[in-house]
């Protein structure tokens, strides 16, 4: 069943209680929780941070018109499940309630109702989520501020998995800042901006004149030109790109850019793992710090946080089990410093040679990432086995 995250914005004791005592008997987590519904503005602020799955709204004392409060919620926390609560079932409340674009209106007895209208939309996403895994897996990095080295591990992850002989898509959803196509060398007109404006339309062939092939096994969809659109896309807009394109590959690696944004985490969705860059820098380690808690009180498993040590020292002033106590997660791998091997690299227009030391830890990194061991058991002279 998939996790819900559920908000609650309930004055009415009767229905407060009711719906408490529904989810308490429930696998879904409360991430807001509001009595006073006259307190909009409040209730929007913690939706906006949180943006659960599903939002419970009591509609019983409710005297505006619901279109706004509707659209207030949906431009808050994206496009949540919204269940009306009300103490009666009049029909003009429930034919107004459903013109102004809530999905559902229920009122007591609410257990047997609300658990099986929650019922319904873990199993919808449970079923969008395993259709999206038949096709690959998929990897979302991000920094956990500017210059942790996101942007340099994921490109070099994608490259390392396309000579396994591996279909990687390689997607930058940095809009603000995206480097991606820098770094590989990439030349397209294109964006992912193209795709999003074209979901009508989206289909393989044109989705094949969108992506570049600017590294071997890898295709590159980039971030649109600084500055060059003020679009910015719904959130679930991401999702149905994603979504669209993750069953064509094996893998499906992300640029989230820095820090956790609203388009991040509707993009980690459709998204199996969360790798967080940070260094020991303190303000990286306190920002990673608060994107972890946030995505743990969003539903996002902690299993599913794969946290990434970049630019390492090699003696450290903390050791690693002071360092994943007071991050809260453990550290899934440590990249070494190597800055100069780096900057040559970038101000020569290439990617890391093979040879590197840097580029030996992050193919290590992509073979961890991916599960995967290079078969040395093999006969020499033969085609070399890149999968246990």
């Amino acid at each position: 069943m998939y996790p819900l995250t559920i908000g609650l914005a309930i004055e009415n004791r009767e229905l407060w209680d009711q719906a408490q005592a529904t989810l308490a008997d429930l696998p879904f987590r409360i991430i807001v929780e509001h009595q006073d519904v006259g307190d909009v503005s409040n209730f929007l602020d913690r939706l906006e941070r949180m943006r659960p799955d599903v939002v419970l709204v009591d509609i019983s004392g409710w005297k505006e018109p619901l279109e706004g409060l509707v659209a207030s919620i949906k431009a808050a926390a994206g496009d949540p499940m919204i269940i009306a609560l009300n103490t009666t079932a009049e029909a003009d409340a429930i034919l107004s309630s459903l013109r102004a674009g809530i999905n559902e209106y229920l009122y007591p007895p609410l257990q047997e109702p609300l658990k099986k209208s929650l019922e319904r939309r873990s199993l919808e996403r449970s079923r969008r989520r395993e259709g999206a895994k038949g096709g690959g897996k998929s990897l979302g990095f991000m920094s956990a501020k500017g210059g942790c080295g996101a942007t340099t591990l994921v490109c070099h992850v994608a490259a390392e998995l396309g000579r396994m002989n591996q279909r990687v898509l390689l997607a930058d959803l940095d809009l603000d800042a995206g480097m991606v196509a820098f770094i590989t060398k990439t030349k397209s007109v294109y964006s992912i901006l193209d795709a999003v404006s074209n979901l009508h339309r989206l289909d393989i062939h044109y989705w094949k004149a969108l992506v570049s092939n600017g590294i071997p096994g890898v295709e590159i969809v980039s971030s649109p030109l600084a500055l060059a659109s003020k679009m910015q896309p719904k959130d679930e807009q991401i999702r149905q790109v994603l979504s669209f394109a993750r069953p064509h590959y094996d893998w499906t690696l992300v640029d989230l850019g820095r820090s956790l944004t609203h388009m991040g985490m509707a993009a980690l969705e459709e998204i199996d793992e969360a790798c967080l860059v940070t260094t020991l820098e303190v303000p990286a380690l306190h920002q990673s710090k608060q994107i972890i808690q946030t995505l743990i009180d969003s539903g996002y498993g902690k299993n599913r946080i794969k946290l990434i040590l970049n630019r390492a020292p090699k003696r450290l002033d903390i050791t690693p089990g002071e360092l994943e106590k007071m991050l809260g997660t453990p550290i899934f791998c440590t990249v070494p410093n190597d800055y100069p091997e780096l900057y040559e690299t970038y101000a020569e227009g290439r990617m890391l040679s093979r040879g590197s030391e840097l580029a030996k830890q992050i193919s290590k990194l992509a073979l961890k990432l991916a599960n995967l061991e290079e078969d040395k058991s093999v006969v020499k002279d033969k085609p070399r086995k890149w999968f246990g």
